[in-house]
């Protein structure tokens, strides 16, 4: 029965992946990559400072328009929220992008279970 959950465990945990052996062999395809997309909405927005920025756009945004700029102050409130919407659908792809090029990113990312690299199986690679 030992014997058992010992394998179990071993399934369930995924195989530390160095980082420059993930970034090379990601498009080769010897890895697979599983992204927890709410978890990479947060992820990335806070690496990306998309909040603060969004911020940044829409109460400038917001006094322009009441102040009576509206044609200036209203494309900067649509900025801000097309930032943080285009970031919350598209979190999983710009993490894997800057997984692949800034070691702190993938680092952080799997070990805090954004994101999970595991090999792929040899057979699916012929």
């Amino acid at each position: 029965m030992q014997r058992m959950n010992n394998q179990s465990e071993m399934r369930d945990t995924a195989e530390y992946v160095p980082f420059e052996e993930f970034r090379q062999g990601l498009p080769q395809g010897r890895f697979r990559v599983i992204v927890n997309p709410a978890l990479a909405v947060a992820f990335v927005s806070h690496r990306t400072y998309a909040l603060p920025l969004a911020i940044a756009l829409i109460g400038p945004g917001i006094a322009l328009a009441l102040a009576g700029h509206p044609w200036i102050g209203g494309p900067l409130v649509a900025g801000g929220i097309l930032l943080r919407w285009s970031v919350k659908t598209r979190a999983p792809r710009i993490l894997l992008h800057l997984a692949t090029r800034v070691p702190s990113v993938y680092e952080q990312a799997t070990a805090h279970g954004v994101m999970e690299v595991r090999r792929a199986d040899p057979a699916a690679l012929r």
